[in-house]
């Protein structure tokens, strides 16, 4: 039997991410117990008494095992909090707890803003991992040195796993479950639960929203502009020479204040503004693309399919109202 522990700090829970990820491996054990076999799955609620209001009234648990009589656990998931810029100080002890278990042979999974505890342990060095997109420009301020994809629903480096936003923590869980009893056990979740189990990109969901909590007045003012102007032909060195830089500084410290380059911030301004509009309906795909300042409809498709995850028929066929 594997033990799954559900890490529950202090911070401000999202119940959908803790209850539908615990929803995933009763219906495992289901899957097993209905053929007869043991259940796989023993699950416990980790971490200090909780209690979160929500709206007039609040929920708590009662029952959790303090970590400190943790001793050994085999997988430790961190459901979904409200990021807190001091966590690293605030669960210090926590932190210490994770890192032991996993040296130990724990597997360790966030789902959603979970990551940001996680990538506090520092056991997400070095490694791919993924959070909601709407998450991206405060996870990228606060650990600038690791290797964000928003666009990955799934991250799974050597038994540390991360997962997207939203309906992403489901799939990190029927990851999970096939890795652990297998295809058809996770089949049977997805069929119950009714769930996608072949979702390979948070991308088609994503809304770009550039990092602007940095200092730099000056590289805030050029997001403006390129925000503002997204039916020009935008270039790097046109942007360069209105700082009075040269290309290559300029692009430093663009991206130092943002975390992304600036021909990456041009495509991703530009994309979505092409699919707020392909999502109305109004216009065709050549009407879209002029719009955006694009003439050339196979680099259009090509950067589009990048940014988004699909392409632009496919992207107005899925969103378009």
């Amino acid at each position: 039997m594997k033990q799954v522990s559900f890490l529950l700090t202090g911070g401000k829970l999202k119940p959908t991410s803790l209850f539908g990820a615990i929803e995933v491996f009763e219906k495992a054990n289901q899957f097993l117990t209905e053929k007869g076999k043991p259940a796989y799955y023993e699950i416990q609620l980790v971490g200090e008494k909780f209690e979160q209001a929500m709206l007039n009234s609040f929920f708590s648990f009662h029952s959790l095992k303090r970590i400190s009589d943790v001793k050994k656990t085999d997988c430790i998931i961190i459901p979904a909090f409200e990021p807190e810029e001091n966590a690293t100080t605030k669960y210090a002890t926590t932190l210490t707890w994770m890192v032991e278990q996993h040296n130990g042979g724990a597997e360790i999974a966030s789902l959603c803003s979970g990551a940001f505890l996680l990538a506090a342990t520092g056991l997400l060095d070095g490694k791919p991992c993924s959070t909601h997109w709407r998450a991206e420009a405060d996870f990228k301020r606060m650990f600038p040195h690791l290797q964000l994809s928003t666009d990955r629903i799934v991250t799974d480096n050597n038994g540390v796993y991360t997962a997207g936003g939203g309906m992403s923590a489901f799939n990190l869980c029927l990851y999970l479950v096939e890795k652990h009893i297998g295809r058809e056990a996770a089949l049977y979740c997805t069929k119950l639960l009714q769930l996608d189990i072949e979702r390979q990109s948070q991308a088609p969901f994503h809304v770009f929203i550039g990092l602007k909590s940095h200092a730099d007045d000056t590289i805030r003012n050029i997001q403006d502009f390129i925000e503002a102007n997204t039916e020009e032909k935008i270039t790097v060195d046109l942007l360069a020479a209105k700082c009075h830089m040269d290309r290559v500084n300029f692009s430093r410290r663009f991206k130092r204040a943002t975390q992304i380059s600036p021909i990456d911030y041009i495509q991703q301004i530009k994309i979505e503004a092409a699919k707020r509009q392909l999502e109305t309906g109004r216009k065709n795909i050549n009407e879209v693309m002029y719009s955006v300042g694009y003439i050339d409809i196979k680099a259009f498709r090509t950067i589009f399919k990048k940014v988004a995850g699909l392409s632009p028929t496919d992207y107005k066929a899925k969103f378009s109202h």
